[in-house]
């Protein structure tokens, strides 16, 4: 079952409207009484490889500006 919140009570309940959600229930803020959002758990981002930018080539100019100021 879903549970709607507004946005007020979300702010004041976001722990356990979180905790409800990672438990798998279906958590909607609603502005207005309009569903806008769904709070929903995050998969499992997975390992962290380091080094796994090494070799990417990006040209200065996407970093600063096309001069080379920033």
């Amino acid at each position: 079952m879903a549970v709607q919140v507004n946005i007020a009570e979300a702010k004041a309940k976001l722990s356990s409207l979180l905790d409800q959600a990672l438990a798998g229930e279906e958590v909607v803020i609603a502005r207005v009484g309009k569903p806008r959002a769904r709070l929903t758990p995050v998969e499992s981002m997975g390992q962290h490889r380091p080094g796994a930018w090494r070799g990417l080539k990006i040209p200065n100019d996407a970093l600063f500006g096309a001069d080379g100021s920033q």
